[in-house]
C-alpha cells in the first residue's frame, strides 16, 4: 500500500498534472486537448499523462486513432483513508478536490 501512496502522492506534487486532472473533472479528453493549454510539447504532457496513469489516477484508452483520457477518482481512496488516519483530515470530496485544485492554478498564475 506504501508505494501506492507515494505513487499517488508523487503524481499530485506537480502542478500541471494537478492541473490536467482538474480538467478531466468535466469530462473525457483527447491527449491533443489536455495539451492545448500548456506550453509545453505533446512529448512532455506525454510523460505526465504516464505518471497520472501509472498512480491510477487516470486511464488511457484508444478510441479510433485518438488517444483518449479519463479521470479515475476512485484512484484517491487510498490517499484519503490515509489521510483520515491523522484525525485531521475529512474524506476527499470531488467536489471540494476541484475547488482545491482550481484555487492552486489561479495562485499558480
Amino acid at each position: 500500500m506504501n508505494d501506492t501512496l507515494d505513487t499517488v502522492f508523487a503524481a499530485l506534487a506537480d502542478p500541471t498534472r494537478r492541473a490536467i486532472l482538474s480538467m478531466l473533472l468535466e469530462d473525457d479528453m483527447a491527449v491533443t486537448d489536455v495539451a492545448e493549454p500548456f506550453e509545453m510539447s505533446l512529448a512532455a504532457i506525454s510523460k505526465h499523462l504516464t505518471i497520472l496513469t501509472r498512480a491510477g489516477l487516470i486511464q488511457q484508452e484508444k478510441r479510433g486513432r485518438v488517444k483518449w483520457c479519463k479521470l479515475q477518482p476512485d484512484a484517491l481512496r487510498a490517499a484519503s483513508v490515509w489521510m483520515q488516519g491523522f484525525g485531521q483530515f475529512e474524506p476527499v470530496n470531488l467536489d471540494a478536490f476541484e475547488r482545491f485544485l482550481e484555487e492552486e492554478l489561479r495562485d499558480g498564475e
